[in-house]
């Protein structure tokens, strides 16, 4: 199991718009698992985040008619099987000071979910390859784990989004480079996780710059966050590319990092949305989608995302299937 690194302050500004302050510890609560931000100037209110394995989680009653839109068997099981991966930083899916409990922005939507459908939620924490392969096996009715909709994944799974898509390059703080566009990348050497919408845009902003001449993005692969900080701190890593709420979270955190770009995680004409996936056509994405509208209209999901400094990333309502991220041009 990776390191987990414990965060410092951060406020609901920085982590969307990677806004500097000043960060330093204070005092924790009893059980040492509680910090608090506090911006250096002006009026913002510093965000309290618990990291400990009590959650005391924010809860909504069941809505009797979006719960019978559940199938039967998963209604007479009673739980609701949840899929996350948890290698990443806060405020995502990460660990609790007990190194075990996955905790964040996530597992607490996917809790709201559960709750307004009248079921348990059971979280099964994988890495990145097994959320796809336990929805397609049926084993996970729901994939929250900041899942991208694009159009490749709508041809296998269906999607309910429930949060907006920006992703950030993340460099060593200090970066004399800037990235606006895929001219910017072109002969840099960036790191991604593997089997994600950054990796494709990636992928595709090197294609295109070849194509026009430019020098090929040397494209390294990850799968956990202190191996590609490790790279990124050393220099072997001129960026890291990534969910933009992680970055933002992570160069507040240390100070050592800084955000030098942010993009749409759905590509340059169209708006990322992160959806609640399922396995096509099995029954389930409607009740989704119905409850994730029923926790924005009664404001719980809104407290959510607050919790944890995201309510720059909030949507209206739940759009089914909306259009993705591009297939990538063979």
């Amino acid at each position: 199991m990776p390191p987990r690194r414990r965060p410092l302050r951060l406020t609901a500004a920085l982590l969307g718009l990677a806004t500097t302050f000043s960060l330093a510890a204070c005092g924790n609560s009893a059980d040492g698992s509680t910090d608090k931000a506090v911006p250096e100037a002006g009026d913002q209110k510093g965000v309290q985040i618990n990291l400990g394995p009590d959650q005391k989680r924010i809860t909504t009653p069941t809505v009797d008619s979006i719960a019978a839109l559940v199938p039967a068997e998963i209604r007479e099981r009673g739980t609701l099987e949840v899929v996350n991966s948890a290698g990443s930083v806060p405020p995502l899916d990460f660990y609790a000071t007990d190194d075990k409990t996955v905790i964040g922005v996530e597992p607490d939507l996917a809790s709201l979910i559960a709750n307004v459908l009248g079921l348990k939620p059971h979280y099964n924490t994988v890495d990145w390859a097994n959320i796809f392969v336990g929805l397609d096996s049926g084993k996970y009715d729901l994939g929250l784990s900041n899942i991208t909709v694009t159009e490749e994944r709508k041809e296998k799974y269906d999607f309910a989004t429930y949060r907006l898509d920006n992703i950030a390059f993340e460099s060593k703080k200090g970066s004399d480079w800037r990235v606006k566009g895929p001219a910017d990348v072109a002969g840099r050497t960036i790191g991604v996780a593997s089997g994600t919408n950054q990796e494709k845009l990636l992928v595709d902003w090197s294609k295109a710059n070849v194509e026009k001449g430019l020098k090929p993005t040397e494209i390294k692969i990850y799968q956990n966050s202190s191996d590609y900080y490790l790279a990124l701190g050393s220099g072997r890593l001129d960026a890291y590319l990534g969910p933009n709420p992680v970055a933002a979270y992570h160069s507040a955190s240390t100070g050592e990092t800084e955000i030098i770009g942010t993009f749409s995680g759905a590509g340059d004409e169209v708006q990322g949305k992160i959806a609640a996936t399922t396995k096509k056509d099995n029954g389930l994405v409607k009740a989704f989608q119905q409850a994730i509208d029923t926790v924005i209209e009664n404001g719980t999901y809104q407290k959510v995302l607050e919790r944890w400094g995201l309510a720059n990333e909030a949507v209206s309502s739940s759009e089914l299937n909306p259009v993705g991220l591009p297939k990538t041009a063979p």
